[in-house]
């Protein structure tokens, strides 16, 4: 079991769980981010790395993707830790008021104080309706590419048609022994520029491309031996196979979160709007996942609440040292 500890605890990697390490930083606060996700980023990374941005101050237009980039460099001097690919599943106040957090692979991580970033909620993966598919996760179908050397030497079928799938199918080429990719339509949910290279790769011979068909079945014992295709017509045959990894995007839901014992509005957690303090004390929601009075959903806004937030907490944990606000301009950006 893996073990950590921190001053900051965040869960949720996306933008404004990426830019609270910059601000915990300039306060000395070194942080542990968690996410499901395989990569820092949230939406911005797995739904639209490609889509502009135009109310991030100072970018008349900055790409999704490259926000993210940049949010990873600008935290990279303070030396953040990352979990990804697991849930927050388990969050604890200890009787030292601090907080240990428990992933659903067993992961702990203790910390001072804890803020939920995690926009929307936690995302989830869309599952394909298919029967007994439970019985073969973790044992030949996974959701998300953690590391792309596991599949070395595979055979691997991928299913779906957006940017995700077509991307993993293009890096897999060059790992797994076998790659399929396996979509219900002719027309692809992706970059013009992945799918012609996607094309390219079948034409090649490096990859199989399947249209206008599905999975509709698995099969092994014990762990994924073979699935059943079947085409839009009706027509069906077996593929030998050692993993199947559906790409069908993401759903988001509040997820464990919502059994923490913090104040709910919906789907959203609520907030102090002076502070951003939740109703546990020592635990801040910034970013879409917070709630209160005129909130706006919008990425600045999140960055807003987290240098809010992180200070206020300073002042809760050290109410004996006169807190001064100095800017960056003047003080540079130290390290850890």
């Amino acid at each position: 079991m893996n073990h950590f500890s921190t001053d900051v605890i965040v869960i949720g990697a996306g933008p404004c769980g990426l830019f609270t390490v910059f601000e915990a930083g300039l306060l000395k606060w070194k942080c542990h981010l968690v996410d499901y996700l395989p990569t820092p980023g949230g939406q911005c990374t797995e739904i639209y790395p490609k889509k502009p941005i135009y109310d991030i101050p100072g970018f008349p237009s900055v790409l999704a993707g490259e926000l993210v980039e940049n949010l990873v460099k600008q935290g990279a001097p303070f030396h953040p830790q990352f979990t990804l690919g697991e849930r927050a599943e388990q969050l604890e106040k200890l009787e030292d008021g601090t907080f240990r957090l428990t992933t659903s692979r067993g992961t702990v991580i203790t910390g001072r104080t804890v803020f939920l970033a995690g926009g929307l909620g936690c995302f989830e993966p869309r599952k394909p309706m298919i029967e007994g598919l439970s019985a073969y996760e973790d044992n030949g179908v996974e959701y998300i590419i953690k590391d792309p050397e596991f599949y070395r030497g595979k055979r691997v079928i991928i299913g779906g048609g957006g940017d995700s799938a077509l991307d993993w199918t293009i890096v897999l080429a060059d790992i797994a022994s076998e790659v399929t990719m396996i979509h219900r339509s002719a027309q692809f949910r992706a970059a013009p520029d992945s799918v012609a290279k996607a094309h390219a790769l079948a034409e090649a011979g490096k990859i199989t491309l399947i249209t206008d068909a599905q999975v509709t079945g698995l099969h092994g014992e014990g762990a994924l031996h073979h699935v059943t295709i079947t085409d839009n017509d009706g027509a069906s045959r077996d593929i030998n196979v050692d993993h199947f990894i559906p790409l069908f995007g993401l759903s988001p839901k509040l997820g464990p979160i919502a059994n923490w014992g913090l104040a709910l509005d919906k789907h959203a957690v609520t907030v102090d709007p002076l502070t951003f303090q939740t109703s546990v004390e020592g635990i801040y929601a910034v970013g879409d996942i917070s709630e209160y009075p005129n909130k706006l959903k919008l990425i600045l806004c999140g960055f807003h609440e987290a240098a809010v937030a992180l200070n206020y907490e300073f002042q809760r944990q050290h109410p004996e040292k006169k807190h001064v606000i100095k800017y960056t301009t003047v003080t540079g950006v130290g390290t850890l």
